[in-house]
């Protein structure tokens, strides 16, 4: 096969050769676990609050308002310092991802992620063996500044060593990993919450195990090719990547990063470059997903599920049940993904979902307007039923906007901007995240079960701006994003004015780079 150079203003898209080594998928094993650190605090979370003992340890006006049989149904754990427990880790997430930006170029994608797993493995600490209110919140922000790296480096790195044509599913092994989390969370909620009175606090320090998982993993992975060459280490960077690929005919990817790495060393501000023009429709279509990503209801859900499932006239014990069981679905909905992303594409796994999300949503609105009053209760067969249909919004998340949210804006900025415009992606989910916390036990207090036809409303929306404005990104090279998707979609091309292609030549000619460099 001949080498020849990808690059932003022109030129045909090579099938680079290489294929699925075992190493890749040792690596894309161990860094998942980043993943799984992730979904174990969201599904620990939500499940530690409904715990009796949590509540009395900390939150004792919630637990007396849970014990009146009379207390509105919608509101009895409606307490903004509860969700304030929930919520603090996503808003220090958000700030420590751009920081993350930082250190994933300029140090790389594995020192992020060892440093995630550090300030993660110091929150688990703060966090069981929490003795007030304030050390408890403290180590939830510690948590967050971990998750913050992490959701930073993870996604990046994955998408960075995957050959294009199995870019999706290795990517949404992270995704994967999060819905395991959440999984295994909702198991060892089911079986602590006897343990009194400190099965809380088993629940929570238990979280240090994916964290020292993906500490001791990130020590014995490689780099991702693209950031060693991005810092210059071009010898390395050629080996890693015959090493990942299993060939030796690596020329044309080779030179097809480091003329992109080359082109993003002329940017000296990428946080300016955001805000060209060129650099918006990446830029708008990641902050999108990932707002739309939250405003599915999906963790309003995942992170009160069993305070939900009370809600609706589960016992404690069962609701943790019926949390697994949600949980179980997920995971085996996500693999579905990984099957099918790289075979029908991005786009028609979004739009599928929305329909099947949006009606659930709509279902168990009027289920609740109709049958869930302020005061009594259900019976089990209701309440069963909004289980199910729990279940099948779970299943069309879990193979669409969960992993997806996470795949493409890995997958559509050039590199001068990846890191940063990834920051900015990973810190726009930390703050809608945010805000669904905190705002979520307020809302099904006041609006009920219009709550469900929010999230519904949300959903037909952005099913809309999918059709209409997401470009479809499967099987193009991660470093040809420009040229064979921005460029070619009818609305983002407007938007693509081309930069002045002698001054580009002028600085980062190929062969004028390779004398340079000893190649």
């Amino acid at each position: 096969m001949p080498a020849f150079v990808i690059n932003n203003h022109g030129g045909d898209t090579p099938d680079f050769d290489g294929e699925i080594t075992f190493y890749v998928i040792v690596c894309v094993f161990l860094t998942a676990f980043g993943g799984l650190m992730f979904g174990y605090d969201l599904g620990i979370s939500g499940g530690v609050t409904a715990m009796d003992d949590f509540l009395k340890e900390f939150f004792k006006e919630v637990y007396e308002k849970k014990q009146h049989v009379h207390e509105n149904n919608y509101c009895k754990y409606d307490n903004h310092v509860l969700q304030l427990f929930t919520s603090s880790l996503y808003i220090a997430a958000l700030l420590a991802s751009f920081v993350a930006s930082k250190v994933c170029t300029q140090m790389g994608r594995k020192p992020t992620m060892q440093i995630a797993s550090l300030f993660f493995i110091i929150g688990v600490g703060l966090q069981a063996g929490s003795v007030s209110i304030e050390m408890i919140v403290c180590g939830r922000i510690t948590l967050g500044i971990g998750v913050g790296f992490a959701n930073q480096a993870v996604p990046l790195f994955l998408s960075e060593l995957a050959p294009a044509k199995m870019r999706g599913a290795l990517n949404i092994c992270f995704q994967l990993f999060i819905t395991i989390g959440i999984f295994v969370a909702g198991i060892i909620n089911y079986f602590t919450s006897d343990i009194h009175p400190h099965g809380w606090r088993i629940s929570l320090s238990l979280a240090m195990v994916p964290a020292v998982i993906l500490l001791c993993g990130s020590l014995t992975i490689c780099e991702t090719p693209t950031s060693l060459i991005e810092r210059r280490n071009f010898i390395k960077g050629k080996a890693t990547l015959k090493k990942i690929r299993g060939t030796d005919n690596v020329t044309a990817e080779f030179e097809s990063i480091v003329n992109a790495s080359e082109t993003a060393r002329q940017i000296k501000n990428p946080f300016s470059t955001l805000l060209k023009p060129s650099s918006r429709p990446p830029l708008i279509i990641a902050i999108l997903l990932q707002v739309f990503q939250q405003f599915t209801g999906i963790n309003a859900i995942m992170f009160y599920a069993p305070v939900f499932f009370q809600t609706v006239g589960f016992g404690n014990n069962a609701s943790l049940l019926s949390t697994v069981i949600t949980g179980l679905v997920n995971v085996f909905s996500t693999l579905v993904s990984i099957y099918m992303v790289d075979r029908v594409g991005r786009r028609i796994l979004l739009l599928e979902a929305c329909v099947q999300m949006f009606l659930t949503q709509t279902v168990i609105g009027l289920i609740l307007l109709t049958d869930l009053k302020p005061t009594g209760s259900w019976n089990h067969a209701e309440a069963l039923i909004v289980v199910i249909l729990v279940c099948v919004f779970v299943m069309g998340f879990a193979w669409s906007w969960g992993p997806l949210g996470w795949l493409i804006p890995s997958e559509i900025f050039p590199l001068e901007i990846r890191t940063t415009g990834f920051a900015f992606a990973v810190s726009s989910n930390m703050l809608f995240t945010f805000i669904i916390a905190q705002a979520f036990l307020s809302m099904l207090c006041h609006m009920r079960a219009g709550i469900f036809f929010f999230f519904a409303v949300w959903i037909l929306v952005m099913g809309l701006l999918t059709h209409f404005f997401l470009p479809e990104t499967k099987g193009v090279p991660i470093d040809a994003m420009v040229e064979k998707v921005w460029k070619q979609h009818w609305f983002w091309k407007r938007y693509m004015v081309d930069v002045d292609d002698e001054v580009i030549k002028e600085q980062v000619h190929p062969h004028v780079k390779y004398v340079k460099y000893g190649f």
